[in-house]
């Protein structure tokens, strides 16, 4: 999410059990299986976004100077029509960008190219054809976000009852396709693939065979595969270093689990914080943070030292939207058009505001103390979220707006339903 769809409501069982009790590292096949390596360096360039959250994988881009107003006629450096429907956030990396995009009618899923400084179209690769899934009507059938590991871009589809993690060369030669795992679709697809040293991560969280998998970004071979409770959630995981070691944090199924994502091994879990889930969570300063929206409403800290313990927690309903840490406090944005301020250690709350007059499914980005944030029907909110809530704008443009917005290299990528945007000033030029 990302991901960013889905305000419904899920029809399963009262009683579930916890996600990581089928914790079995046993591959699909053994014939493709592959054992783990450190792999080369992920990029770091500055002033790129290569997966989903940023560079940082918390939705936080480094300082720099963009608008904070913009309109179809003010500050737009390019604007081009998207074919088909996504809501995958775009990545930027060196001089291009990808996202993904689908065509209900002819029932294609594709992977696009567009030039960084013109938006020009540099190819359209069909990474499938045919085999649609049911999805929910807030999802899309592009809705994970794409990663790039500095020479291959990864795209994940949900098609003809499976995930499917695909790799492609910056020309749009594909370089490898894999099955991940089966797929029973209720509500469709969203998380976003995962990139950790030479693996790419997908959830396959569904209500059929549920699993956690690895994949090797070079070749497509599966290293590990953790089962995972048969219910559907849509979280993405992340890797956080904290308490010493790299932590794989995925939630769903009223479960927090920590992985070790070398092996899938389970290093903690904890209740909580509900059955469904479909953001990605955040951790701060030995805290993690996790919150779902059905059936259970609630936000938690929990400690991520390995005892599981709970910090707090706040009865309130923030699903599809990821939180993001804002000067060392916790904003959170509840699925309808609210934004909250928190303090992460104690959960005490410092503000509460009403914001816009739909609800979100985007996730926020941050540069400094300033909130971008699209609501549902494309009007992007800019605000100041320090001690006290300060709005500083409404920017509307043509689409709805279910992506992220990416800001990198003092501009700002924004994905409506029909358009891609870049925003910025125009006395300013790249090198």
């Amino acid at each position: 999410m990302h991901y960013r769809f889905l305000s419904f409501l899920i029809l399963i069982c009262s009683c579930l059990p916890l996600a990581c009790d089928r914790n079995t590292s046993e591959p699909l096949s053994t014939a493709n299986r592959a054992p783990f390596r450190e792999g080369e360096p992920l990029p770091s360039n500055d002033g790129d976004w290569p997966w989903w959250r940023g560079p940082t994988f918390d939705g936080i881009a480094e300082d720099q100077k963009v608008p904070h107003h913009w309109s179809e006629t003010e500050n737009i450096v390019w604007k081009v029509p998207l074919p088909g429907i996504g809501h995958g956030s775009p990545i930027v990396v060196d001089e291009r960008i990808f996202l993904p995009t689908a065509n209900d009618q002819d029932q294609t899923m594709s992977l696009l190219c567009l030039d960084r400084k013109s938006g020009k179209v540099l190819w359209n690769k069909e990474v499938h054809q045919g085999g649609f899934m049911h999805t929910h009507k807030k999802n899309s059938h592009a809705s994970a976000t794409p990663a790039w590991d500095g020479k291959r871009v990864f795209v994940v589809f949900l098609v003809q009852g499976g995930i499917f993690v695909s790799a492609y060369d910056r020309e749009g030669t594909r370089l490898w396709q894999t099955r991940a795992g089966n797929f029973d679709s209720k509500h469709g697809y969203g998380s976003s693939p995962l990139l950790y040293k030479s693996l790419v991560i997908v959830n396959g969280d569904n209500q059929g065979e549920g699993f956690l998998a690895a994949l090797d970004r070079q070749t497509g071979k599966i290293v590990w595969r953790v089962d995972r409770t048969d219910n559907s959630s849509f979280a993405t995981p992340v890797v956080a270093h904290i308490d010493g070691v790299d932590q794989l944090l995925l939630s769903g199924h009223n479960t927090i689990c920590s992985y070790n994502p070398e092996n899938g091994e389970l290093r903690w879990q904890a209740e909580g914080p509900a059955a469904t889930t479909a953001n990605t969570m955040l951790w701060h300063r030995g805290l993690v943070f996790a919150s779902g929206g059905w059936p259970e409403q609630n936000l938690m800290a929990v400690h991520a030292d390995g005892s599981g313990e709970i910090a707090w927690q706040k009865g309130i309903k923030a699903y599809v939207p990821s939180p993001a840490i804002v000067n060392n406090r916790l904003l959170i944005v509840q699925d309808g058009n609210i934004v909250r301020l928190f303090d992460p250690k104690t959960g005490d709350e410092l503000w509460k505001e009403r914001l816009g007059r739909r609800g979100y499914s985007a996730s926020p980005t941050v540069v400094g103390d300033i909130v971008f944030l699209p609501d549902e029907t494309g009007v992007v909110h800019v605000f100041r979220a320090g001690e006290k809530f300060e709005n500083i704008s409404s920017n509307t443009l043509e689409g709805d707006g279910m992506a992220s917005p990416i800001i990198c290299g003092d501009r700002i990528f924004l994905r409506t339903s029909s358009h891609l945007y870049c925003v910025g000033y125009l006395s300013y030029t790249t090198e």
